[in-house]
């Protein structure tokens, strides 16, 4: 693998370009009560941008809201929530603390919408598709217990729908993991292609972010990884490139982070120190627009150039494993 020099090196607070407005989003954007606007899955559908994004109530469970935008920066917040926790049926016994961290996946005329599911049995993965966002029909959940952000790659290959997630482990460092299923219900062939490195910036735990997105050189795909530091843990961004006709093989994965947190809001909030994307929107003028929640308090976004984000994969890269 091609090295690159370290005057080639762009740093990371110039690989991802803020939105001059960030935060885009805060509770005093919301029409109903609530603590923090965070993390939020978003979508371009007809021409609109589609924000579902979660927001701590004041009872501390979480809820998903829904933003539209023309632009991509300026929001407006439906009057209602969402998504809220299921009152009757199979899902009600766990979406009993709250709803989180929702990833949305363009496939097949529709959207699937992957969800953390909280209760008193821990977290699982529910998994819900909508057609307009005005209707919302949950399917199955689709995890086990203490198992968190589920992206799915939004294409089918050879025949069978393909995910990434984030299994809790103790014995092994949180990494991320590879899943099938021929119906989005039973999903198997499971194995780890991802893990943490040693003394890095996710040296402690890595999950995947946003749903990945193709490209002529793979699928580029953006995960958080966290660093233990003596004031608290880090989360930042990174980028790995996936092979275009085999998800499971990653061609390269960034040796440098692609945003941490530097702004206020970023630094201080809810949770300290934490930039969390779930969300990203590739452009057809080459660049992608970028979502992350601040502190897991507010909802920022910023712009990059979709080939720099390869070239790092690409050119600066290392072991994957």
């Amino acid at each position: 693998m091609a090295m690159m020099k370290d005057s080639d090196m762009q740093p990371a607070s110039k690989i991802i370009t803020r939105c001059k407005s960030n935060p885009i989003l805060t509770k005093e954007n919301v029409p109903y009560p609530v603590a923090t606007v965070h993390n939020a899955g978003v979508v371009k559908h007809q021409g609109r941008y589609i924000a579902l994004f979660r927001s701590h109530m004041h009872n501390g469970r979480s809820v998903i809201g829904m933003a539209e935008s023309l632009d991509g920066f300026a929001f407006n917040v439906h009057p209602e929530p969402f998504l809220t926790p299921a009152n009757t049926g199979p899902f009600a016994e766990y979406e009993e603390y709250g709803v989180e961290d929702l990833r949305i996946s363009a496939i097949e005329n529709a959207y699937l919408l992957t969800y953390s599911a909280y209760s008193r049995h821990g977290v699982r993965i529910g998994l819900a598709r909508t057609l307009d966002f005005k209707k919302v029909e949950r399917i199955a959940l689709v995890t086990q217990a203490d198992l968190r952000n589920v992206v799915i790659f939004p294409k089918t290959f050879d025949g069978r729908y393909v995910r990434l997630d984030r299994p809790h482990s103790e014995i092994s460092a949180w990494s991320i993991w590879i899943s099938y299923s021929p119906d989005l219900i039973h999903w198997g062939d499971s194995r780890v292609i991802m893990k943490p490195a040693r003394y890095h910036w996710d040296e402690m735990k890595i999950g995947p972010g946003a749903p990945p997105f193709e490209t002529p050189e793979g699928w580029l795909h953006l995960y958080h990884g966290v660093f233990q530091t003596m004031a608290g843990a880090v989360y930042r961004l990174g980028v790995a490139l996936h092979d275009l006709e085999d998800p499971a093989k990653i061609i390269g994965v960034s040796d440098q982070w692609v945003l941490e947190p530097e702004d206020p809001w970023e630094l201080s909030g809810y949770v300290p120190n934490v930039v969390f994307s779930c969300g990203a929107v590739p452009e057809k003028d080459g660049t992608v627009k970028i979502y992350w929640g601040g502190a897991d308090t507010v909802l920022c976004a910023g712009t990059a150039v979709i080939s720099d984000l390869v070239q790092l994969c690409l050119t600066k890269g290392r072991d994957p494993l």
